[in-house]
Parts: C-alpha cells; structure tokens; sequence
C-alpha cells in the first residue's frame, strides 16, 4: 500500500493528499512534522535525509519533494487526466507547478509565518508588505493568464493546478486584500468544486 508521511496542515502534504485523492488511491498517512515530532529520527532520516515532509513509499520505492511526488503518482495512475499526453501540455503542466515553487511560495512564505503561524508580538510588518505586494503582483499574472482558460492548461484539470491550487486556497483564506482578480476568483471557485480540494486544502490555516 501507498505510505505517506506527513501532517496534514502542511501545504506540501496536501499537494500529495489532493493529488491521491483526485486519483483514488488506497493509501496510508503518518502523522510526522511540526507537532507530531518524528523528523529527527534514524528511521525517518533513512527514508528522507533532508528530515522533511512529504515522503512516500510505493511497493518498497521511496520519493521525497512534493511536486516530484505529484508527477510520480500521475503519471503512474493518472494518464491521460492528472498527467496530460501531449508532451507541450505535460511540459506546461511541469511548468506551472514549478512556477509556483520558484515565484509563488517566495513573497507567500513570510506572509503566511507572519500572519497565521507568529504570535502577533512576533510579527515583521515590512516582511508582510514586501509578501502581500509580492503575491499581489504573482496573482495579477495567473489571474491575467486564466481570462481565457478554467484551469492553467485550459479546460481540463491537470497535475499543473495542484501545487498552484494549494497556494492559491492559502491567499484567499488569509487576512488579507487580495485586490481584483476576477479570472483567479473564478478558477477558486472552480477549485473548490472538486471534492478532494475541499477535504485536503480547504482546512484551517494552521
């Protein structure tokens, strides 16, 4: 069976979560990380060196780096839906997922540690601006690239809106102004038709 180390309220699990979800995957999930302790053990140095979460184990094969363990899974199990046929597609697909790694998660980090994770005394206000200036600015070119397309490929859900979908349920979900974006608000809404985006990314900030 598919192993899954990892809490739930990690943004990176819950890529992993929705994408098994979406695939109908049996599987099992172990609660390590944050409170759950668990990293610095041998056992799970073993599997992940970098004492991170997510890991997977699938029939004795072990993988590590969410967005490479979304690509794993679909393209296992989900091709032709998850893992799109087309090489373009599936290369804007990759290009998309990495695109938030590399240019969302940057300004998004430090404003969702300030604003949800740090006690209010512990807060940076010049780090929440530069982050709601720098999402605000990453958001208005996804809500520009959506004018004409349901999900980032077009009009089929992909691998490509997972990672990105998980960010951007974190965006609306914090206190904050996001401004107008009208296509992103319309490709949230579509996000939170799926069952399995509201049961592993629609959870409470934490």
């Amino acid at each position: 069976m598919l192993r899954i180390w990892g809490r739930k309220n990690s943004i990176n699990v819950q890529k992993v979560m929705w994408c098994v979800a979406e695939l109908g995957l049996a599987h099992e999930r172990i609660d390590v990380g944050g409170a759950f302790g668990g990293l610095e053990t041998p056992d799970y140095a073993a599997l992940n060196p970098n004492r991170r979460v997510p890991t997977i184990e699938d029939d004795g094969f072990v993988l590590w780096e969410s967005n490479a363990i979304v690509r794993y899974l679909a393209h296992k199990h989900g091709l032709g839906t998850l893992w799109p046929t087309d090489l373009e597609d599936e290369a804007r697909a990759g290009q998309w997922m990495d695109w938030t790694i590399a240019t969302v998660m940057p300004p998004m980090t430090p404003l969702f540690w300030n604003l949800i994770r740090y006690a209010p005394e512990k807060r940076d206000p010049a780090a929440v601006a530069e982050g709601l200036a720098g999402c605000r600015a990453v958001f208005a070119l996804l809500d520009a690239h959506l004018a004409d397309r349901a999900f980032v490929l077009g009009q089929a859900f992909t691998m490509g809106d997972i990672p990105l979908g998980t960010a951007v349920y974190r965006w609306y979900a914090m206190p904050v102004e996001q401004g107008e974006t009208p296509h992103l608000a319309a490709y949230y809404r579509r996000l939170q038709d799926r069952p399995a985006f509201r049961e592993h990314v629609m959870i409470p900030l934490s």
